[in-house]
């Protein structure tokens, strides 16, 4: 072992230099390996080549299962799970328009679950502003034909927003009003 083996954890770099001294059918294998130890990296694979009927799927269900859990089944809630699908989609494939669908999606899914099950947490209705937010910013980036469904979406996600307290129906107005959307 070298010096630099012993004292550090490995790093990317450490693969990579590895990496070089593998052939394609070598990498094919490696490849093979990493699509058959987990889901994640199948779903990472899929969306970055474009496989499947719908490659956003995936992702909405993982959004759907931690922001709006089935309570019947005692599911916790997890913001930060959630937001790490819409994460994963962009470190996979990061197309604009469904960085805007899942952001948006995101916030829908709240008001899902809010519809059957209350919620008094502060942190879970900061996390859907901050997400509406996103939602927004990625909307907006969207070439202008592409945003009209999308705003029609977030501004009834803006209206729900209104009924639940903690500020949050108002920190929606301010923000669309940021983005010169009138609701």
């Amino acid at each position: 072992m070298t010096s630099k083996q012993k004292k550090g954890k490995a790093s990317w770099n450490d693969v990579k230099s590895k990496l070089a001294d593998v052939d394609r059918v070598g990498l094919i294998g490696l490849i093979q390996d990493l699509y058959a130890a987990n889901k994640d990296n199948q779903t990472f694979l899929h969306a970055r080549f474009g496989l499947g009927e719908d490659i956003l799927k995936p992702y909405k269900d993982t959004i759907s299962r931690w922001i709006c859990p089935d309570v019947m089944r005692n599911q916790p809630i997890s913001v930060a799970k959630a937001k790490k699908a819409i994460t994963d989609y962009k470190k996979a494939l990061g197309q604009p328009e469904g960085l805007a669908e899942l952001s948006v999606f995101y916030c829908e899914e709240v008001f899902v679950f809010l519809g059957y099950c209350g919620m008094d947490d502060e942190g879970y209705f900061d996390a859907l502003v901050r997400m509406f937010e996103q939602a927004l910013k990625y909307v907006m980036a969207l070439p202008e034909a592409k945003r009209p469904a999308f705003i029609h979406r977030l501004e009834q996600v803006a209206k729900q927003g209104s009924n639940v307290g903690w500020g949050v129906g108002e920190d929606m107005a301010i923000l669309l009003s940021e983005y010169d959307i009138d609701d």
